[in-house]
């Protein structure tokens, strides 16, 4: 073998274990782990006044979970729109949100009242992130939390701050520390709501003198809406309206992230977008003060475009992409839709 060979075949191996400590969502040697936990354990227990050898007992209950880091690097919101949207717009979901809808109508009607965000758009929140409680997350949130707090420099510096909320949280909230479950992320309860979340917009409901969002449906409907109008739901403010671009119209590639409404009607139209020819829209939303995003989507065989509106970055104030928002606004009035065949004027099933 030439020594050509060699160092080709040197070079191959050291990409293979680059991919491999990438694949296993780790870049910390379990030595830097523990080394950062330690730290963590002494900033918490000073800041805090606990005692140390009590929070490293916590930490020490946690294990450190590679599958986890793998999962953030992979979230479905990286996908592209016409292969996300299948995931969250399908029949059942839709249909089990109309139920859903029909079974807790009373608590959805009097938290839409109260906080001016609509029943479809909270019940879709929680359609979209657990099937309605149906799947809620396998993962101890205190081994998700963990892991990437000390395993995953990427986001290191957010999730140790999450953490921290989660073991406060816990005490607030009488929480078990080893027994809950989340998401990969350390999301937990109906509305996946991650512990700074839960411990800042998060309602007892039901009245009994606990902010369950766990099991309670309306601690979690209630919470849901909170987070909402604690963002800026404007009430009785329309989401998104298709548009349709002209041959000559600008080109834009689909966003990632998004853009807080900054653009006119007026700009929209001398990039070359226009709204789709029938679709129905107040006065008010067409005024010149209106101020709009425009996100582009894409599909097959080319792209979709929406103007969309204050409220539709509301909902990406819950989960940036505007993959997700779009995938809630859709879900959402697809249920209204379904809800409103199947349910009389009286509010009673037909």
């Amino acid at each position: 073998m030439t020594v050509f060979t060699w160092k080709r075949l040197f070079i191959l191996t050291s990409l293979l274990v680059v991919q491999m400590t990438v694949a296993s969502g780790s870049s910390t040697s379990p030595a830097t782990r523990q080394q950062l936990a330690d730290a963590f354990a002494r900033d918490y227990a000073q800041k805090y006044q606990q005692p140390l050898s009590q929070v490293r007992e916590i930490l020490a209950q946690a294990q450190f979970r590679p599958e986890i880091i793998t999962a953030m690097q992979r979230p479905a919101e990286k996908k592209s729109w016409y292969q996300y949207r299948p995931i969250f717009l399908t029949n059942k979901r839709i249909a089990a949100g109309v139920e859903f809808m029909r079974t807790h109508r009373h608590i959805l009607e009097k938290v839409s009242a109260e906080t001016g965000v609509p029943a479809e758009i909270i019940t879709a929140i929680i359609g979209v992130e657990t099937y309605y409680g149906r799947i809620t997350g396998k993962h101890r949130v205190l081994d998700a939390l963990t892991t990437l707090a000390f395993g995953y420099p990427k986001r290191a510096s957010f999730f140790r701050k999450e953490l921290e909320h989660f073991l406060q949280l816990a005490g607030e909230e009488n929480i078990s520390l080893t027994e809950t479950t989340g998401s990969y992320a350390g999301a937990m309860g109906y509305g996946q709501f991650m512990p700074s979340s839960y411990r800042h917009y998060a309602r007892d409901y039901d009245g009994d003198g606990k902010r369950d969002l766990l099991h309670s449906v309306p601690d979690a409907i209630s919470s849901v809406a909170n987070y909402f109008k604690e963002h800026g739901w404007q009430a009785g403010q329309p989401v998104a309206y298709p548009l349709q671009a002209s041959p000559a119209a600008r080109h834009f590639a689909a966003e990632k992230r998004p853009q807080k409404p900054s653009y006119s009607w007026d700009t929209l139209a001398d990039w070359g977008y226009r709204l789709k020819p029938g679709t129905p829209v107040p006065e008010s939303v067409l005024s010149p003060q209106m101020r709009l995003s425009l996100v582009v989507l894409e599909q097959p065989h080319g792209k979709e475009y929406w103007a969309t509106l204050p409220n539709f970055y509301v909902i990406t104030r819950y989960n940036h992409s505007p993959l997700y928002a779009m995938a809630v606004y859709q879900l959402a009035e697809a249920i209204k839709q379904a809800y409103s065949k199947k349910t009389d004027p009286q509010g009673e099933g037909t």
